[in-house]
């Protein structure tokens, strides 16, 4: 049974999928410099299961996406946080990163956005900000040496209260 996606979400959706891949990204590669990611998606499909490569690996082939090199750290935050690759998701994901700490253009930027548009889930993203202030801080982690550990092992050190995380 097909769903039905009204034409303002739907809107809303391309909006956001402009914001962030189209215009974000590219001037972020620009002004950051950021190191590229080092590993290819096959190299990632042969990490050991539970480790975050291989869940990237997964996350991103259960979604058809592509391995953005300049976007992995991104998709790994999707997949420690448990917030999905939908509009709401992606709002949570950022009001965490806000919450965490971590103020730049694309998460106020998103942040912005996702508070103009989507009122009615202001308090999934109050408590994505909650969980990020309480959460230890992961900015500063080098996400690159990260993808052979464990990932439950890395959601526990994010998640050292007792939060629990709502899936979106």
């Amino acid at each position: 049974m097909a769903t039905y996606t009204s034409p303002l979400i739907r809107l809303r959706s391309a909006v956001l999928v402009f914001l962030t891949h189209s215009l974000a990204l590219p001037i972020l590669k620009l002004i950051r410099k950021e190191e590229k990611f080092p590993y290819l998606m096959d190299e990632l499909d042969r990490m050991p299961v539970g480790t975050l490569g291989k869940d990237l690996h997964d996350f991103l082939e259960e979604r058809d996406l592509d391995l953005l090199p300049y976007y992995a750290r991104h998709d790994m935050k999707h997949i420690l946080l448990g917030y999905d690759t939908t509009d709401v998701g992606e709002g949570c994901l950022q009001f965490f990163m806000l919450g965490n700490g971590h103020r730049s253009f694309p998460v106020l930027a998103t942040v912005g956005f996702c508070l103009l548009t989507m009122p009615g889930h202001w308090h999934l993203f109050k408590q994505a900000w909650r969980r990020g202030r309480e959460s230890v801080p992961i900015s500063g982690w080098d996400w690159f040496m990260l993808v052979g550990e464990s990932t439950a092992g890395l959601r526990a050190e994010i998640n050292q209260s007792t939060y629990q995380i709502p899936r979106v």
